[in-house]
């Protein structure tokens, strides 16, 4: 007999302007389910992204039927899981536990929800050349939805060379030798002016790490730039690229994508996305900015 209460949550950091609670409550509200959907801030626990395993083991212990991760422990968690779906060993990150007879199982929407929301914002974009900001757990997602939908080659850049060269290593392995390079941030700008677009995939421009994630003058209108934060849903570097004619895609669309994905994964049920959609653009609405 299928369940009609639900007990989820959302560990990662900084995450009390989360808009996710509100998105998974409101869409079991609608189906008549008994939904609750709390924050695990590690900040506001006072513990390091390294305690993401005991706070999985708590909250199996303590009844989750499940667990969205987020930013920074998408990598760090998968050590301390029983299992992982295909999409998320690929990966080596997960952003949501299923808890099922005592096992936890780490998958991966971030990839299905980035890859939906892209082909849905920006369905001509071309995909020749992409640049990708960012080798973190949402790096890894996003590359791998971009070259599931085509992208000829994606130029990896990271603060950190090593986690750059491995993503692109991994990537390499997975979709074919030459699909993904690596590069440094003193690359860029002779990247940039070859390049078809720019995936923005590290957390500068969130509420928390307001600003531009490289130097505004690298920005053209020639480039199409997709962005994964979406709290605040514009961003420093979508208002620039807007100003400049670039064509643009906000975080809001995977938000909503991986959060339809996760809820099917948490209670076995069909969400609409639509209505997931429309519920999201009146929460950002509601809530302003930044977020």
């Amino acid at each position: 007999m299928a369940k009609d209460s639900y007990l989820v949550g959302l560990i990662g950091s900084g995450i009390g302007p989360s808009l996710s609670p509100a998105l998974h409550e409101r869409e079991a509200d609608r189906q008549g389910l008994r939904y609750l959907y709390r924050l695990i801030d590690i900040d506001t626990l006072g513990v390091p992204p390294e305690a993401v395993g005991d706070l999985v083991r708590a909250a199996r212990d303590l009844g989750f039927d499940g667990l969205n991760i987020t930013h920074p422990c998408k990598q760090l968690v998968v050590g301390h899981l029983d299992e992982l779906a295909p999409q998320a060993e690929a990966l080596g990150a997960v952003n949501t536990v299923v808890f099922d007879g005592g096992r936890a199982i780490g998958h991966n929407t971030d990839v299905t929800g980035f890859a939906a929301s892209f082909a849905r914002g920006l369905p001509d974009a071309p995909l020749e050349r992409v640049v990708q900001l960012g080798a973190g757990g949402a790096g890894a997602a996003v590359a791998h939805a971009l070259l599931t939908l085509g992208a000829g080659r994606i130029t990896v850049v990271d603060a950190l060379p090593e986690r750059a060269a491995a993503l692109a290593a991994a990537l390499n392995r997975h979709f074919g030798t030459g699909r993904a390079a690596c590069a440094a941030p003193d690359a860029l700008p002779k990247l940039l002016t070859g390049a078809d677009g720019v995936v923005h995939a590290t957390p500068t421009g969130m509420a928390a790490h307001p600003g531009l994630p490289l130097a505004a003058e690298l920005l053209h209108p020639g480039l199409w730039i997709a962005e994964v934060v979406y709290r605040p849903l514009e961003t420093e570097l979508l208002r620039t690229a807007r100003a400049l004619g670039c064509p643009v895609l906000d975080g809001g669309g995977m938000a909503v994508f991986q959060a339809v994905d996760a809820f099917r994964l948490f209670t076995g049920r069909e969400p609409d996305a639509a209505r997931m959609l429309a519920e999201f653009a009146g929460l950002a609405g509601a809530v302003g900015s930044p977020r």
